[in-house]
């Protein structure tokens, strides 16, 4: 009996004209699949484009904000018109505030789950009556380790991702009995667009880092970041094949890890207390009780 999902065959990717989510639609459209990449840059749409009729592959582009219903449900119909079906979501797309708990403002945290979390929902379920219909279906959410364990200044995102592996859990349960297969990648530190856009979108308290409470960690937690980001041999196109992997196997995984951290943070949560996980944390970066 083959081991691979044939029938699979569009794929539509949110935040696909970047990073993680570019390299996937490129490697899956060279695997055959015809495939949607959503995005919200039209420079990058048309670059992504480019190169897809360079390579003579089955990839076109198309606008998609997944924080905006109207957006989301254009994409969804141009898709199914121009496809027919929508046989795998890969919802990818997503933000980093990097900032403490106490220094992020609240429209900030907003925004991070509006995109991370509210974003991924929003597609999800314009896609799943269709799925439904069929009795068949992949949807693959793009999580992190930070969905498991968290750092210092990674407050938000890592809360986005916890509460998106919570989504997938309960999607799992509930569309099992219509053929719908639910996924969670779980990629550490890889080198991708993501830094950039986060350090852009987190100028403001990078900035301001020497007069907020935390200066020290904030100080500690960037210099290690980029020392294990500069150790990271895991390139984007490693993680293509995992979220690859993902679709193709006939009974998939409900978790794929993606880098050696990702394998070591899934260990040690099953064998480590969350009291040791933390000692772990305060010696990584540093952290000390003040008295």
């Amino acid at each position: 009996m083959s081991k691979t999902a044939p029938k699979l065959k569009c794929v539509l990717i949110t935040g696909a004209t970047d990073g993680l989510g570019k390299a996937a639609a490129l490697l899956l459209a060279e695997r055959g699949y015809r495939v949607f990449a959503a995005g919200r840059s039209a420079e990058k749409r048309t670059e992504l484009d480019a190169l897809a009729r360079e390579r003579n592959l089955p990839l076109r582009t198309l606008t998609l904000d997944v924080c905006d219903d109207a957006s989301v449900q254009q994409a969804v119909r141009e898709v199914l018109a121009k496809a027919g079906s929508i046989d795998v979501l890969i919802n990818n797309a997503g933000v980093n505030y990097t900032a403490m708990v106490e220094d992020l403002t609240m429209e900030h945290w907003r925004r991070q789950f509006e995109t991370n979390f509210f974003g991924a929902l929003r597609v999800t379920r314009a896609v799943l009556p269709h799925m439904r219909e069929r009795r068949r279906g992949r949807i693959v959410m793009m999580s992190s380790v930070s969905g498991l364990v968290t750092a210092p200044t990674q407050g938000a995102y890592s809360a986005s991702k916890h509460a998106l592996e919570a989504l997938a859990n309960a999607l799992r349960m509930e569309s099992y009995s219509f053929g719908i297969d639910v996924v969670l990648i779980e990629p550490g530190y890889i080198i991708s667009g993501i830094q950039k856009a986060s350090a852009e979108l987190s100028k403001t308290y990078f900035d301001k880092r020497q007069a907020s409470a935390y200066a020290g960690l904030y100080e500690r937690f960037f210099t290690n970041v980029n020392e294990s980001r500069a150790k990271s041999k895991t390139t984007p196109e490693d993680c293509a094949r995992v979220i690859c992997k993902a679709i193709e196997a006939r009974r998939p995984k409900p978790r794929y890890g993606v880098t050696q951290l990702a394998t070591f943070v899934k260990w040690s949560k099953r064998l480590l207390s969350d009291s040791a996980l933390d000692g772990i944390l305060r010696r990584r970066y540093g952290i000390v009780r003040e008295h």
